[in-house]
């Protein structure tokens, strides 16, 4: 991609909000909502065998890498590690990624594992749900609709390259704009004569007479008339060395107030312990459909009904039309299509 022909440290953030992040343990790589942290700082490094790769450098200067070891057994996803180049600079596929553009985002294409078919691309992938998997970064191919967007990735450019190093592009040019050498000074101009002197002006025929001895100079101008003083010499411009950026892929979107999302998971009866804690996030959808995607994202559970408990008898209700006006806060019971309790609902769900 072009944009990183240009980066030299970016910032990697996932569907879930949060930042690609390098472990302090040097080893792992996480999401974290904390992107002024220098872990969530990564080093772009163009890869000279495979034009259009990148490699990711940490700040413990250990490389972004798919690995073939699997992070959960009998799962697909592959782990993304932290590791150290391979002796003497030989390439090493693991560490080299290919940013794709999509939309305003990008998909980070590993360069191993993949096998032939678009079917088998793999992809740097950021998963959501409940532990392990919450926080966690794999590899993997996209092979669910609901979780499709986990392998797109806002770029966000917190380190521009210098205009030496990117030869031919548009940087060199407003580079040598600001660095440009300042115009030569205007010749200096002769006072305009007052009237005295251009009325005895010497000519070659008519030489200057001598001033008469009553003759006084004109005084200074009064200072309420005197000429304003020059505007003040502007701040010369920055030179384009290294910028702080804040160029973005992502889309400048108009941020609304969400609304509080309380949830608990009841059992094949629909009943809850009295001991679990209700878990909650802030939800900025307007629909049931998309509540349902993200607590589907939240929770790992595909098949899952959103309800309500009646504050009177305790009866669970599925939500069907909409969700309550004016953003208020809803305390919501989740239980699965297959449990005993959805057969108890009204079509779609049961009788």
């Amino acid at each position: 991609m072009e944009l990183f022909t240009h980066a030299k440290a970016v910032r990697l953030k996932s569907r879930h909000d949060k930042f690609l992040y390098a472990d302090e343990d040097e080893l792992h790589v996480t999401q974290d909502r904390n992107g002024s942290s220098p872990n969530a700082r990564w080093t772009v490094e163009p890869v000279p065998h495979a034009p259009g790769a990148i490699r990711l450098r940490s700040r413990y200067g250990r490389y972004l890498a798919a690995s073939g070891e699997a992070f959960l057994l009998g799962m697909t996803g592959r782990k993304v590690l932290q590791v150290a180049p391979a002796p003497g600079g030989r390439p090493d596929p693991s560490l080299e990624w290919e940013p794709v553009k999509d939309g305003f985002q990008a998909r980070f294409k590993s360069r191993v594992g993949g096998g032939r078919g678009a079917g088998n691309v793999k992809y740097l992938r950021a998963n959501g749900g409940v532990p392990p998997w919450r926080n966690s970064v794999t590899h993997d191919v996209p092979h669910r609709s609901a979780t499709q967007d986990w392998v797109l990735w806002d770029v966000e450019i917190v380190q521009v390259l210098t205009p030496a190093a990117t030869p031919g592009t548009g940087l060199d040019h407003a580079a040598s704009a600001l660095q440009a050498p300042e115009s030569p000074s205007p010749p200096k101009l002769r006072p305009a004569p007052t009237p005295h002197e251009a009325h005895h002006r010497p000519t070659k025929s008519h030489p200057t007479p001598p001033p008469h001895p009553e003759y006084k100079p004109p005084s200074p101008p009064h200072p309420e008339y005197a000429p304003p003083p020059p505007p003040p010499a502007a701040k010369p411009e920055p030179k384009l060395s290294k910028l702080e950026s804040s160029y973005t892929f992502s889309a400048a979107l108009h941020k609304v107030e969400g609304r509080a999302i309380h949830y608990l998971i009841a059992d094949d009866k629909g009943d809850v312990e009295d001991d679990v804690e209700s878990q909650a996030f802030t939800f900025n959808g307007s629909s049931l459909e998309e509540l349902t995607d993200k607590l589907q994202e939240e929770t790992g559970i595909d098949d899952l009904i959103v309800c309500t408990r009646s504050p009177i008898n305790g009866k669970l209700t599925p939500l069907l039309l909409r969700l309550p006006p004016n953003n208020a806060a809803m305390h919501i019971v989740l239980v699965r299509e297959s449990s005993k309790v959805a057969e108890t609902f009204p079509f779609p769900y049961g009788s």
